[in-house]
This record gives C-alpha cells, structure tokens and sequence, in this order.
C-alpha cells in the first residue's frame, strides 16, 4: 500500500518569489477559481501561517479554514493576503 503525503510545490519546485508569481498567475487562468486558493494557501504555508496571518492583520484560524478549503475568502481577505506575501496582481488585456 503505498502512502500518501500532502505536496506543497513552492517546497521543492518553486525556488523564489519569481517562480512563485508565476505559479500564482498561471492558477488564475483555470476555471475553477478554487484553484487560485490553493496555490495561494500553498504560498501561505511556504511562508508561515502565523507569519503570514499576522502580516495581514488576519486571525490564524480563519487563514487555516481558507487554505484548507472550509471557507471560501472574500476579496478582501485575498487582496490582504497578497499584500501580505508582497505579490501584485496585474491584470492585462
């Protein structure tokens, strides 16, 4: 039986901040816009929850409900976020 283990890309794959924009803008182009929250809850655990969490002015166990997929974030919580991780959105025709 073989065992499985949660993979968090920006651990092994993902080796600075470019890579990491770039994952994040290439999950904004799927369909599913849960799939931007999982790369962004992948960059949050990179990072450190608490940290993050507290860079944001977000209580910890709320961010923990958003990345593990329990709740869903308002924009707000994902613009903090971002500004949190110092990422950029741009947006481009």
């Amino acid at each position: 039986m073989t065992k499985l283990t949660q993979y968090n890309p920006c651990d092994t794959t993902l080796k600075n901040d470019v890579d990491i924009a770039w994952y994040l803008t290439e999950t904004l182009k799927d369909d599913d816009p849960m799939v931007f929250v999982v790369a962004l809850g992948h960059v949050v655990k990179h990072r450190g929850v608490a940290k993050v969490a507290k860079l944001a002015g977000l209580n910890r166990e709320s961010l923990y409900k958003i990345i593990n997929q329990k709740a869903a974030p308002q924009w707000s919580t994902v613009s903090r976020l971002l500004k949190a991780l110092d990422v950029e959105l741009h947006i481009a025709a």
